[in-house]
């Protein structure tokens, strides 16, 4: 069964969940959309995906962070553990 999450992020930190993103191994997909939900550019995660083919994403990503000062990821999971979805906000950091 798969289900959603949503993370609020602000830019400077998007490229870097993002990148922890494709490391879990049950996230399916990955949508990235403004803090209105309007979403932004959407895509598929698979675990075959070599890096090379990772990099024009990467780039996007990083073009969108540049832009966008807060904004909203939406994972999709499969997995059967909950049943509601979440929303986590994410702590900007102090340092930057």
């Amino acid at each position: 069964m798969a289900y959603k999450e949503t993370f609020n992020i602000s830019g400077e930190n998007l490229l870097k969940k993002v990148k922890d993103l494709f490391n879990d191994a049950n996230v399916t997909k990955v949508t990235i959309a403004d803090k209105n939900e309007k979403e932004i550019i959407s895509f598929p995660v698979s675990i075959g995906i070599v890096g090379v083919l990772l990099a024009p994403i990467f780039a996007a990503v990083g073009a969108i962070a540049a832009i966008v000062a807060e904004c909203k990821i939406i994972v999709e999971r499969k997995d059967d553990e909950p049943k509601t979805e979440k929303t986590i906000v994410e702590k900007e950091n102090p340092l930057v």
